[in-house]
């Protein structure tokens, strides 16, 4: 799956989430740049990612990510 496909789908589900109507999600987006990305809504987002993609994350990925691009960097080795 391309880059732009995953980023598209994630906006989506990102939006979805967080209940938000407009967001711009890139590489370097992470918690902080969210206000509603907390530790419950975290859970939430992996959960929603996991059943859209059809993927699962070990506890030490997702502990790794410090932002949206290495998410992306882990799913893409995932949807190969």
């Amino acid at each position: 799956m391309e880059k732009a496909e995953i980023f598209s789908k994630l906006h989506e589900i990102f939006m979805d989430v967080f209940d938000l109507d407009e967001l711009e999600l890139t590489d370097e987006t992470s918690a902080n740049d969210i206000e509603e990305w907390d530790s419950l809504s975290h859970i939430q987002l992996i959960v929603a990612i996991e059943k859209a993609f059809g993927i699962k994350f070990t506890s030490l990925e997702i502990m790794k990510w410090r932002n949206v691009g290495e998410m992306v960097t882990s799913m893409q080795e995932k949807l190969k």
